[in-house]
């Protein structure tokens, strides 16, 4: 067995993985940076860049289809080859790492493919060799997907998201298990290129995390377009015989050519050795302070902290870790205004607390409620939204809001920067907004505030 000594050791190399190894190798430490598998992570390879190819192409059909009634008329056929070839390529060919692999080396990081186990503070082993770190470990094994306990699922070739994104030709008919951010945007995607699509949600509504008004809208769009939701199901059994997936719920029987189980992911914790340093391999997520410690000499990004399974949260996390390596001084992590946005059309973006939350943490709570196809850009664009504020009314700052629409995503960012920086509301009324943009819709939400 060979012995190395170096300052870090990065164990998963995701968008948060990749870049504290970059960061600390180019400030002039000696890193080595392990993964099993793809260097980047989910992100590029299966997650939020193929799947977004995915719907950017679904939206392109939507939109040639609005021609009618706005601007003559067009017909336009769907074919899915161009959308396998850009996420094909994009994956640089099969999805092959090499490239990731190569920035990585270029930036000093000693790079290293295999299992890493845990084998005490500051100490990892790789297929035979041991790497003690003189500043410590980052972890960043993220997530992967999960299957529910479905009597038949796991003897049927179900898709997972990984699966989704590789196919070369859309399927004739799909049943999506699971109806959140993941599960939505694919049964959209496919639902443009001519699948069959039915959603089941064990929940009682779609994007069950978003506020109600949210699912709702969303929930309505799906039925214009011919995709089928069945919100509180329950899923008894999962065959497939002679090529059709058969999903029983009850006395109901749903047949379908492909199924895609969209139903959650689970931590990477088991099997790093975490036991040697006293944490539980079985948690759903690791404990971190505000620098990202997961205890001695130990630090823990991304996914497996729990503070949302998102690249821009690994990436902020890592930023931190970064400095409290290189000892440098910087605020701690604050997760008060996480955004998020769910990449269907009309896209949902949202930040800090749903009413709900805010109602259960016992704030003296305000709501303001627009409707996006009110303001003079949704009617002329003939769109669906919605602008939802949840204010603290005792500190008269916003702590949540909702940006549903064409560009709900973009919206959004006004209003993380209103909960981050918690921005009056009485600033917030007195502002000028731009007219006529998706934005100014923002403007009656606060309003509304009551």
């Amino acid at each position: 067995m060979s012995e190395h000594e170096v300052d870090v050791v990065v164990v998963g190399l995701g968008p948060g993985g990749e870049a504290v190894a970059t960061e600390l190798a180019t400030a002039g430490l000696d890193v080595v940076g392990v993964d099993r598998h793809l260097v980047g992570g989910e992100c590029p390879y299966y997650g939020c860049i193929p799947s977004k190819m995915m719907v950017r192409a679904a939206d392109a059909l939507a939109e040639s289809r609005r021609v009618d009634g706005l601007a003559g008329h067009a017909t336009v056929t769907p074919d899915w080859s161009p959308v396998h070839a850009r996420i094909r390529d994009e994956a640089t060919t099969d999805w092959d790492d090499q490239a990731a692999v190569d920035r990585l080396v270029e930036a000093g990081v000693t790079f290293v493919r295999g299992d890493a186990w845990l084998t005490g503070s500051r100490t990892v082993e790789v297929d035979g060799a041991t790497y003690a770190a003189r500043k410590g470990v980052v972890l960043n094994t993220g997530t992967e997907p999960s299957a529910p306990p479905i009597d038949g699922l796991d003897a049927t070739p179900y898709w997972t998201n990984r699966d989704a994104v590789k196919v070369e030709a859309a399927p004739g008919s799909l049943i999506v298990i699971g109806g959140g951010a993941v599960g939505a945007e694919m049964a959209q995607a496919f639902a443009r290129f001519g699948t069959e699509v039915t959603v089941l949600e064990v929940a009682d509504r779609i994007l069950a995390p978003e506020e109600p008004e949210a699912s709702k809208l969303i929930g309505e769009v799906f039925g214009h377009e011919g995709i089928q939701v069945l919100a509180g199901a329950k899923i008894e059994a999962v065959e497939y015989v002679d090529g059709q997936f058969a999903v029983r719920l009850g006395e109901q029987t749903l047949h379908a050519e492909k199924l895609l189980v969209a139903a959650g992911r689970r931590p990477n914790l088991g099997g790093i050795g975490l036991e040697s340093v006293g944490l539980d391999p079985a948690a759903r997520s690791l404990e971190v302070d505000g620098r990202m410690r997961a205890g001695d000499g130990l630090w823990a990004i991304g996914d497996i902290t729990g503070k949302g399974a998102f690249t821009h949260v690994s990436m902020y996390q890592a930023a931190i870790a970064v400095r409290d390596i290189l000892g440098q001084e910087g605020p701690e992590a604050a997760y008060h205004a996480v955004p998020r946005v769910t990449f269907t059309d009309p896209e949902v973006g949202s930040v800090g607390m749903s009413e709900k939350q805010a109602r259960d943490a016992g704030l003296n709570v305000q709501v303001g409620l627009t409707d996006l196809g009110s303001s003079a850009r949704g009617w002329i664009a003939k769109s669906e939204g919605l602008i939802k504020v949840v204010a603290d009314a005792d500190r008269g700052v916003l702590v949540g809001a909702t940006a549903v629409g064409p560009s709900g995503g973009e919206v959004l960012s006004m209003l993380a920067t209103a909960v981050h920086a918690e921005v009056p509301v009485a600033t917030l009324r007195s502002m000028i907004y731009a007219y006529p943009t998706f934005h100014r819709a923002v403007e009656d939400a606060i309003k509304d505030l009551s």
